[in-house]
């Protein structure tokens, strides 16, 4: 494979309107690669529906979109813009993101990746007090010491505090972003951005041009978790975009650990709550290094954790569906259960669902206190 030509295909394939990540991915799977499914055309669409695909009128745009874009020219214009690419094929591309199923088959970047260096993610919330702002500093400049990248989300708040201590200390950080890169949001952030792209990278999965849109978050959180060996959260409220991100760790095999805070601050509740549910505490980076052996997996308290995170659903305390729209899944995920529990294989047949979005939406039903998963990896409704 022309790995120079793959990419270029790809970025154009993701460019076309109503055309993400999971369309580029079943396009690779069903035509091989993505110079031959550039190459395809409508005649093609009557294989995937012989094959058993539903829901696929987006080929129909896909094929009359590509028509007008030259992936060539481009891939030009972005490359003057400083944005380039990167594909799981390649050295360079984030190693333990690469090893997550639903790894974007495309990431677009400014600045340099060093992906021999693993990440530690800094997250937590936007509303942040100075205490929260002041700890995420600290660990960052000490993660920076320990020798890894800090990976964060360039958010108000935490986010913001955690990219600062990592460029302070002379080291660099990864910003991923919920939209283009030439999107750079918030706003007062874009000289942040510029310094972050001169000692780390700014990445997304999403064009140049996308805009940032709150449906986005969650899918943006998954590549923070994902490119990180594990999850700091330094501070976070009851229902926090942040502890979506640790969802994410829990479910890609990464540790999650929590800085506490003032048992009456707000701002503290999903941390202290994600402690007793078995995160690791967090006051000196020691408490995070020793879990963390250069080069080796995740480990402990995972499978404890996991589960205590299902019971803190199940009384309601997180739903990540009142945070952001629901995916267009989740309804038909619903439609398909009932009081009778049906295993996640036969629901999966039910729905025609990628396996990758049925999971996400089980687990953000969850959340929001909709369904209930029951032992053997079935699943009811919910009643009041």
């Amino acid at each position: 494979m022309n790995l120079i030509k793959e990419k270029c295909f790809r970025a154009a394939i993701i460019n076309i309107p109503r055309i993400g990540t999971r369309h580029l991915r079943q396009l690779l799977a069903f035509y091989g690669n993505a110079e031959k499914a550039w190459a395809a055309g409508p005649e093609t669409y009557a294989q995937w529906e012989e094959a058993g695909f539903r829901h696929i009128s987006w080929l129909l745009d896909f094929f009359r979109a590509k028509e007008k874009i030259d992936p060539l020219k481009l891939k030009e214009n972005q490359e003057k813009e400083g944005i380039f690419t990167v594909i799981p094929e390649e050295k360079h591309y984030p190693k333990l993101l690469a090893e997550c199923s639903d790894a974007p088959q495309l990431l677009f970047y400014k600045g340099v990746l060093k992906p021999q260096q693993e990440g530690l993610a800094v997250v937590g919330a936007r509303r942040a007090t100075a205490y929260g702002k002041a700890a995420a500093d600290f660990l960052a400049r000490e993660i920076v010491k320990a020798g890894y990248i800090v990976v964060s989300g360039l958010a108000r708040g935490i986010d913001t505090a955690a990219h600062k201590g990592a460029l302070a200390a002379g080291g660099e950080t990864w910003a991923f972003l919920a939209g283009g890169l030439d999107k750079v949001y918030p706003p007062e952030n874009i000289p942040l951005a510029k310094e972050i792209i001169a000692a780390g990278a700014l990445i997304s999965e999403y064009p140049p041009g996308k805009p940032v849109h709150p449906g986005n978050f969650p899918a943006r959180n998954r590549l923070i978790s994902g490119s990180s060996r594990g999850v700091v959260i330094v501070e976070a409220a009851q229902k926090s975009g942040a502890l979506i991100t640790a969802d994410f760790a829990l479910e890609q095999g990464r540790e999650v650990f929590a800085v506490p805070g003032p048992i009456f601050s707000e701002q503290s509740q999903g941390t202290h709550r994600l402690l007793k549910m078995g995160a690791k505490l967090v006051t000196e980076i020691e408490d995070i290094t020793c879990e963390l052996p250069q080069g080796e997996c995740a480990h402990s308290n995972y499978q404890n954790l996991k589960f205590n995170k299902v019971q803190a659903a199940e009384n309601n305390q997180v739903s990540s569906l009142e945070l952001f729209p629901q995916d267009t899944g989740y309804k038909e995920i619903l439609d398909c259960l009932s009081d009778v529990p049906i295993h996640i294989d036969r629901l999966a047949l039910l729905c025609s669902l990628p396996v990758q979005q049925l999971t996400l939406g089980l687990l953000e039903l969850q959340l929001a206190d909709k369904i209930i998963q029951l032992p053997g990896q079935h699943y009811v409704l919910k009643r009041l």
